[in-house]
């Protein structure tokens, strides 16, 4: 009778210790979300950008300043706003070209902001980005507000890539990370495809 007592002291403790174990899993998993602009259901606010490379059928000149969030009006788009040219993130840009196209019937729009210390900087950086995923229906610009993109996005400056799915000019999904290679670029896609089925 102790023996099977002492037994099932263990398996209770045992079970105890798995349980708290998940629990501090899950909070590890939780802390390590990286929080960075809209929220889903916030509206996209109006930012002035400059091109710098990129899609040419948008008769758009390099080194124009414009509002492509205000040119794409309500039509479903992807913003990304990043800090880096991980192939996470060329991965991710060479994937939305694939998607604007295949969704062009539905008018998705998609462009690249990338954000950095210097404006010199992330010029350089972003035409290095689209030459190397040499898209053709992406615009890379970069946001006059470079340092941290603009405010009214409340981007995390501890993000590396925040990335901003809208449609009807609301935000459907939003997807941060510290670390570019962080990215689950399949993730972003099914929420670009999601607003089409």
């Amino acid at each position: 009778m102790k023996v099977l007592s002492g037994l099932l002291v263990c398996l209770a403790f045992a079970a105890m210790n798995t349980v708290v174990a998940e629990e501090a899993k899950e909070a590890k998993k939780a802390a390590k979300k990286m929080e960075s602009g809209l929220k889903e259901g916030a509206r996209l606010g109006a930012f002035d950008v400059v091109k710098c490379a990129g899609e040419e059928a948008d008769s758009v000149a390099i080194g124009k300043k414009l509002c492509y969030r205000c040119r794409n009006g309500s039509r479903p788009q992807v913003i990304v706003f990043t800090r880096s040219t991980d192939k996470s993130v060329t991965k991710l840009v060479a994937e939305l070209d694939k998607h604007v196209k295949k969704f062009e019937d539905e008018q998705l729009r998609a462009f690249v902001n990338v954000v950095g210390e210097s404006k010199p900087a992330a010029e350089k950086m972003v035409k290095a980005l689209a030459k190397s995923t040499k898209t053709e229906n992406i615009p890379y610009v970069v946001p006059v507000e470079f340092e941290n993109g603009p405010e009214n996005y409340a981007l995390n400056p501890k993000a590396e890539l925040t990335i901003i799915v809208a449609n009807e000019s609301k935000v459907v999904a939003n997807f941060a990370v510290k670390s570019a290679k962080d990215l689950k670029v399949n993730s972003v896609l099914e929420s670009v495809e999601k607003m089409f089925n």
